[in-house]
């Protein structure tokens, strides 16, 4: 199964962290598919690719929790849900 996740980077007391997308099967520091962005809890910046979060939202990416909260802090989660209602409504019309 694949996720979007946070893995984190930076020094003791410093945390920084990446948001990737990787195997479950896999622990958080393992080689990553893709790196989508970061997130720096200290200052509460985030910077995330919302062109590719998407395209592996499509493709079935899971997002954790904790990723799932910055996509809805960042109102690109709206924008999946949707497109994926909008999508579901098509198709029921299209029958």
């Amino acid at each position: 199964m694949v996720k979007i996740r946070l893995a984190r980077i930076g020094r003791t007391h410093t945390p920084a962290y990446r948001i990737v997308v990787s195997d479950s099967r896999r622990t958080p520091h393992a080689e990553s598919l893709a790196q989508l962005g970061s997130y720096d809890p200290l200052s509460g910046a985030c910077s995330i690719d919302e062109v590719e979060v998407l395209k592996w939202l499509n493709n079935g990416a899971i997002p954790s929790d904790s990723v799932k909260t910055l996509l809805k802090d960042k109102g690109i989660y709206k924008k999946y849900i949707d497109a994926k209602l909008a999508a579901k409504k098509a198709t029921k019309e299209a029958k």
